[in-house]
């Protein structure tokens, strides 16, 4: 199984150590495809060879040849958003984990959305 797992990148980094783990646990159901989203040596400041629409160009390939779609949506992120809706108009079965913190709720376009499955934790 392909997997693409989504999380924030630009619009902040503190949850890297969490997206790494998650990605090590994901590597037991399948291949990652992004796994460098969890790459420590990876900033706020994205990848800095590839230009933007080279990065665009290459995760939407990957979002096409995808299994299925795992995002961590606690830190709102535009690209992440923008990720999920293509990934719902592919119509590939999509989980996003969200974990609950106070002063901060999930978007309703992803927790009202009935194709996308929500994980609290």
């Amino acid at each position: 199984m392909k997997i693409y797992f989504a999380g924030s990148i630009r619009a902040g980094r503190d949850d890297q150590e969490l997206y790494q783990r998650l990605i090590q646990s994901l590597q037991y159901h399948g291949q990652v495809l992004t796994e460098h989203v969890g790459d420590p040596n990876l900033t706020q400041w994205g990848d800095e060879g590839p230009a933007d629409q080279d990065i665009y160009e290459r995760d939407m390939a990957w979002l096409a040849n995808a299994d299925v779609m795992v995002a961590e949506v606690s830190t709102p992120s535009l690209g992440v958003g923008y990720e999920l809706g293509r990934t719902e108009s592919l119509k590939k079965p999509t989980l996003c984990l969200y974990r609950e913190r106070d002063g901060r709720s999930l978007s309703p376009m992803v927790s009202g959305n009935p194709e996308t499955m929500v994980g609290r934790y």
